[in-house]
């Protein structure tokens, strides 16, 4: 359910005012926007990415539109890690000012600048680590390490005359990681002995109890799996998991196999982890795709793009035959990667034309092939119970996940009124130690296609959506309003509908009709007369054929 939109009262001087633009009731475009005193600070700024009821859309953007006549008080954007679903949308951002300051951790950094780059943008960047304490403008901002799944991500701590506010990222608490790099829950304890006023935390797996797995259990499942198969293996994952990356690079060393990295966004990423020490390559283990051609199957792993079932991506171009390299009897595709919701039905089309294909595909249904690289509901108890936060405001998830968060710091003593489940546009006040929702932002989806920002509706997509499952049927008729007369026509053009052509003989008359009754009554203009043209046909195609297709009717006066 969405709140109905109500402005929020003048920002009163000292006060907090915290937005998201998007992230909540989603899993992905995660941006949040704090002001204080005239300034503005933005954490994040995500992509998410399209679903079935997008169609030709390439990405979504947050409802940046709402901060466009404010781009001149952005004192910086701060970047929690590389993920898309949190950079995705920098370049969006930017374009609009584009020396906006971008601070993050190195690996973040270089992943955003290698994608400004191909938007010919030259960013204003600041490298940070855990344990950095900076300011722009009204913000005094400390970091903190946390777990996830990629290297180098940061927790934020937002100190600000309203109050000290702390907002995790995505984080997990995995106590074994690859990389020895674990979630800082002294530095978090520091900061509540502090006294932390609004604590905005992770809601992604607030709804799984317990504790997520460890990472380091996946990689020998990954070795054996490609141990046992006697032809080619193709492990998918998002461009950006370095971790995973690193898994399938030792397992397939361990069992003698060179590995090539498929997908522009994969290749990209992982050179730059690889030049910045975050991936360890095994000499000799990579080898470009070109040069693989004489590599025999049961001695290669393909490293691709495409577990979320995207129509572009390297696994859906396998299944449709589209890309050189092939599957079939004796490979094996292994999917390590979470479904986003709402990519279900994407992700199991590919999997099923993977099997049809006669590839064995071995998922985190079937095996144990991937770990969340959110908190479940075990270390957010934990959490609460370190940072004793005063207010609570659950973010990053679906609303029945950031209703599940809200639970658990309510069960850990946050007063139920010190909890607040906002959604996208909501916006809260932080003042005096309360935090409160003060208003509500209508905002929007930002569609990206092509090179066209914004500028698609939801109409829009209604209309190709209707065209893609409907069909689309043309009604050109000419006529003589002086005389009452059908001059010719009317001619009818139907694509995207099963039935044949002659099916609308039928009801070529009854328009005729309509037309020159029209005409007759005194109807002379040819938008009046479109209009009867649509409903006759309307009303004929939605009872005959029980469809709803898109109708367009021309009657052209002579």
């Amino acid at each position: 359910m969405t709140n109905p939109p109500y402005a929020p009262p003048k920002l009163e001087k000292g006060t907090l005012r915290i937005t998201p633009l998007g992230g909540l009731g989603e899993v992905g475009r995660n941006m949040t926007v704090y002001e204080i005193d005239g300034k503005l600070l933005i954490v994040d700024c995500g992509v998410l990415f399209p679903e079935v009821q997008h169609p030709g859309v390439d990405l979504i953007l947050p409802d940046i539109s709402k901060i466009e006549d404010r781009l001149g008080d952005i004192v910086a954007v701060v970047l929690t890690h590389g993920h898309e679903d949190h950079i995705g949308g920098v370049p969006y951002l930017l374009k609009l000012r584009e020396d906006i300051p971008l601070v993050g951790s190195r690996l973040t950094l270089a992943f955003v600048e290698a994608k400004l780059k191909e938007h010919r943008i030259r960013p204003k960047t600041r490298v940070v680590a855990e344990g950095d304490r900076v300011e722009y403008g009204p913000f005094d901002l400390e970091f903190v390490a946390v777990n996830h799944s990629i290297p180098d991500a940061l927790a934020v701590a937002i100190r600000t005359d309203a109050g000290l506010v702390i907002g995790t990222g995505d984080f997990k608490m995995d106590q074994l990681p690859l990389d020895g790099r674990i979630t800082d829950l002294r530095a978090f304890a520091k900061l509540g002995e502090e006294g932390v006023d609004l604590f905005m935390t992770d809601s992604t797996n607030a709804d799984v109890p317990g504790f997520t797995p460890l990472e380091k259990n996946i990689g020998p499942v990954i070795e054996q799996v490609i141990a046992k198969t006697p032809g080619k293996v193709v492990v998918a994952s998002f461009s950006s998991h370095v971790h995973r990356v690193q898994q399938v690079l030792d397992a397939a060393h361990a069992n003698g196999r060179r590995v090539v990295l498929l997908g522009r966004s994969m290749v990209r990423n992982m050179k730059i982890a690889a030049d910045l020490g975050y991936l360890d390559v095994p000499e000799g283990v990579l080898v470009d795709l070109k040069k693989s051609g004489d590599i025999p199957d049961h001695r290669i792993v393909y490293m691709s793009t495409g577990s979320q079932g995207e129509p572009m991506a390297v696994l859906s171009r396998m299944v449709n035959r589209e890309h050189q390299v092939e599957v079939g009897d004796g490979d094996t595709v292994i999917m390590a990667s979470s479904l986003i919701p709402g990519n279900e039905t994407s992700v199991y089309r590919v999997i099923d034309g993977l099997i049809k294909l006669g590839a064995n595909v071995v998922h985190k249904g079937n095996a144990k092939v991937h770990v969340s690289g959110h908190a479940a509901a075990g270390e957010l108890l934990y959490c609460y119970n370190i940072v004793r936060p005063k207010n609570v405001m659950p973010i990053h998830g679906e609303y029945r996940m950031l209703v599940a968060n809200a639970a658990l710091a309510i069960e850990t003593g946050v007063p139920q009124n010190r909890t607040v489940i906002a959604e996208n546009g909501t916006v809260v006040d932080l003042a005096d130690g309360v935090a409160r929702a003060v208003g509500q932002l209508d905002t929007e989806f930002i569609y990206v296609d092509g090179k066209s920002v914004g500028r698609v509706t939801d109409d829009d997509l209604r209309d190709r959506r209707t065209l893609a499952e409907e069909g689309f049927i043309s009604v050109i008729t000419v006529v003589e309003p002086t005389t009452a007369h059908i001059v010719s026509g009317p001619d009818i053009h139907a694509k995207g509908v099963a039935e044949e052509a002659r099916v609308f003989e039928k009801i070529k008359p009854q328009i005729a009709d309509a037309l020159e009754a029209a005409m007759q009554d005194g109807v002379t203009d040819h938008h009046q007369l479109q209009q009867i043209t649509r409903r006759t046909i309307g009303r004929w195609v939605g009872t005959k054929l029980r469809r709803k297709a898109m109708i367009v009717p021309v009657v052209v006066v002579v």
